[in-house]
């Protein structure tokens, strides 16, 4: 029996963490986001769009199949 498939997101970071509180910064290191226009793609999941939530001022999200 094979595991479902599950969604994937591509999470680019667009603008710059300098001016942005600390624990901001440390939640785009989390995700695997370092240097600005870097991506990561990560499992759709709560915690992640948790994450997501906490910085999406500076961050874009996209599908991906």
């Amino acid at each position: 029996m094979k595991a479902a498939a599950s969604k994937k997101i591509k999470i680019t970071l667009v603008r710059s963490l300098i001016s942005h509180p600390e624990s901001q910064r440390k939640v785009a290191r989390g995700l695997g986001l370092g240097r600005l226009k870097s991506s990561v793609v990560r499992e759709d999941t709560p915690s992640v769009r948790g994450m997501i939530r906490k910085i999406n001022h500076v961050v874009k999200v996209e599908g991906v199949e």
